[in-house]
């Protein structure tokens, strides 16, 4: 038996047939139960490891249809619509799963409805029926109140007016019934008879395509899973081509023997459904995934999660060009992604701005847009530069740094002209002579979002008398107000 404290003592949460052969029921003081049954096993509820195990069981539930849904602490509701036929019928898909559950050592109870409401009371008062559609009135007819999926205040409430089973309500009027306990009662029955729709929600996103192989020897090697994703992935080609599809975002899931299930997940940059690459992005997955394959697994999925429309592209005859590089830029970035995770590889995408340092963001490869791979200039296509670096935009003609620094710094500058180009500046405790200079470029604050303290800044490219080439920016204009000016380095030429 397993006990929970409610109401400042110990009392019986759940109990097995034996118990339950013995007239115990729950709800019963630990203490007179002992007194009764002195030899009595009592284990205390652990509400968090009995939800994993419900978590667990749900999980192992997708061999069986992927539409999975928590019911409660106790119970899960599977929708098998469109699934049975796969295991030879529903007589036989309730058979194995009876069967599997037992090998694990449960004891559960399980039956098969057209609505929840009705498979819930068949599971919980007539173990292992089928009810066929239509027959849910007689069935429940003469069930107690409980088998609604009531609470125990509405159930006594009902009782005390000599409502004691589901067939006195249905031959009671509607309308004094809702009146007096409100519409919970009459909608349970309704859900039960399928007069209403009752909506379940699953636990996991349904798949756009999956395909699985049921296996009849468990396999424990990784290669042995690669070759297995190799061939579901060659499965699953046909499908996406007949959708004009390429998948984005594919699942494995790995059912192990004992019931536990293992998910490997990886994502693309660009559509795929080319089997060999995606075997490959498995293989860098597994290659830093610890899988505990047990007894081994007896049935292996590959779900596509996500999918979007495969464009194809016209390359030229001798097979090279930017489409080309392009996918093996994709590929490569997929490859370290899968093996590093999404955040390991990012792209500078354009933002809508005219200012250096908000006019690039930098987001995972597999979000940026594909045109701005393809059509930014310079050191746009996904290159990475050190530490504390950012690649510039080239909005224009203009020239640009080849590198910004992430915030523009301070420097101290002199300049022989109030609004003209320093001669020389101090920034990072150097000093540096300036030889030659180009400028002013101004750009004025953003007006429509700038806040007070935005300034007009003035931008110029200096060389110093060793070669080396910045941009420098002054912020502020003398124009008389009580603000000075100030200096800053923003960006580094090649």
């Amino acid at each position: 038996m397993v006990s929970r404290r409610e109401r400042n003592a110990q009392r019986i949460a759940a109990l097995d047939e034996q118990a339950e052969a013995l007239g115990l029921k729950r709800g019963t003081g630990i203490a007179d139960a002992r007194a009764m049954h002195p030899s009595l096993e009592v284990v205390e509820a652990d509400p968090a490891a009995e939800e994993r195990l419900l978590d667990g069981l749900a999980d192992w539930c997708d061999r069986y249809t992927p539409l999975v849904a928590l019911d409660g602490s106790d119970g899960l509701h599977l929708d098998i619509t469109g699934c049975a036929h796969l295991f030879g019928g529903e007589r036989a898909m309730l058979d194995d799963l009876l069967k599997r559950l037992r090998e694990q050592g449960f004891s559960a109870r399980a039956a098969i409805a057209s609505t929840a409401g009705a498979a819930w009371a068949a599971a919980r008062f007539a173990r292992g029926i089928i009810l066929e559609a239509g027959a849910e009135a007689a069935f429940l007819r003469d069930l107690p109140l409980s088998a609604l999926r009531l609470d125990a205040a509405v159930c006594a409430g009902l009782e005390s007016v000599g409502l004691r089973t589901v067939g006195a309500i249905l031959e009671a009027p509607r309308a004094p019934l809702a009146r007096r306990f409100g519409r919970l009662p009459l909608a349970r029955l309704d859900q039960a008879l399928g007069h209403a729709e009752e909506a379940l929600s699953p636990r996991l996103p349904v798949a756009a395509l999956s395909v699985e192989r049921a296996l009849a020897e468990p396999v424990q090697r990784m290669e042995d899973i690669e070759e297995l994703v190799l061939m579901l992935a060659t499965t699953a080609r046909a499908s996406l081509e007949t959708r004009g599809e390429g998948a984005k975002v594919i699942e494995l899931a790995l059912f192990r023997v004992d019931g536990a299930v293992c998910r490997v997940g990886v994502g693309t940059s660009r559509p795929m459904r080319d089997p060999r690459m995606i075997q490959r992005l498995f293989r860098e997955r597994l290659a830093v995934t610890t899988i505990d394959a047990g007894f081994g697994f007896d049935l292996v999925r590959l779900n596509m999660r996500e999918s979007a429309r495969f464009e194809t592209r016209q390359g030229d005859l001798a097979g090279n060009g930017r489409a080309a590089d392009e996918e093996d830029l994709a590929l490569f970035a997929d490859r370290i992604c899968a093996r590093l995770g999404r955040a390991a590889i990012s792209r500078p995408t354009l933002r809508e701005s005219h200012l250096p340092e908000r006019a690039v963001a930098f987001v995972p490869f597999a979000d940026a847009p594909p045109s701005e791979g393809r059509d930014a200039p310079g050191p746009r296509r996904g290159a990475a530069g050190p530490p504390g670096l950012v690649p510039a935009p080239r909005p224009g003609a203009r020239e640009r740094p080849i590198r910004l620094l992430p915030r523009p710094e301070p420097v101290e500058a002199s300049a022989e002209v109030p609004d003209g180009p320093p001669f020389s500046f101090r920034w990072r405790r150097t000093l540096y002579r300036v030889a030659r200079a180009e400028g002013p470029e101004r750009l004025a604050p953003e007006w429509w979002q700038a806040s007070r303290d935005a300034r007009t800044r003035d931008y110029f490219r200096v060389e110093d008398t060793a070669g080396r080439r910045f941009w420098l920016c002054r912020e502020g204009l003398y124009d008389g107000t009580a603000a000075v000016p100030r200096w800053f380095m923003h960006g580094l030429f090649a």
